[in-house]
């Protein structure tokens, strides 16, 4: 899977084969199996973490026992809290895998020298966390100004490999609407 992760990153920047070498020393393979974590609400999130097989959710509960998804990560995404990293802080959040998955794990401090050692790679981490920035921004604009059935749209023409691999009730707590209101928007759509 590491070829996968070096594949990527060669996809968006010249890598030499000392700094692949160098990357290739300080990264962790972690497979995970459905429904297994790679991050519990309460840790100290300490890594960069690549998805380079299957499909991961970040996501916390609320009081009532109610699962509130933040963002899914397939392959050849980033995945984390970037608050709990930066911070050195407990994280809120939860990321389990959807499916059996891998993922390739750099250590904060390996990872930051890494970007000093390599600055394409800190030209591509930063061009990363900007359009992360710009989806989060999305996002909350269109939870606030669009009405459910187009939340749902908006969903599956931004997202259409992520909408055919989870279920139906993870959609609806993505889009933060409940299951029962997602299908009658999609029985509604079907007769159309």
């Amino acid at each position: 899977m590491f070829d996968v992760f070096i594949q990527y990153l060669r996809d968006k920047i010249t890598l030499s084969e000392e700094e692949v070498e160098m990357i290739r020393s300080v990264s962790i393979l972690k497979k995970l199996r459905k429904r297994q974590f790679l991050q519990q609400e309460g840790d100290v999130w300490r890594y960069n973490a690549f998805v380079a097989k299957g499909l991961l959710k970040t996501f916390s509960i609320d009081s009532k026992g109610q699962e509130h998804i933040m963002n899914f990560s397939p392959e050849n995404y980033w995945t984390g809290d970037r608050e709990s990293l930066t911070n050195e802080t407990p994280s809120r959040f939860n990321i389990d895998a959807i499916e059996d998955s891998e993922v390739i794990l750099i250590a904060k401090g390996n990872f930051e020298e890494l970007c000093r050692k390599i600055p394409q790679l800190n030209d591509l981490v930063n061009a990363i966390i900007q359009k992360s920035f710009i989806v989060s921004q999305n996002r909350i604009h269109a939870s606030i100004t669009l009405s459910a059935e187009e939340k749902y749209q908006d969903f599956l023409d931004r997202y259409p490999f992520i909408a055919s691999r989870v279920p139906q009730h993870m959609i609806a707590s993505y889009l933060g609407i409940t299951p029962e209101t997602l299908t009658r928007i999609r029985r509604n759509a079907a007769k159309k």
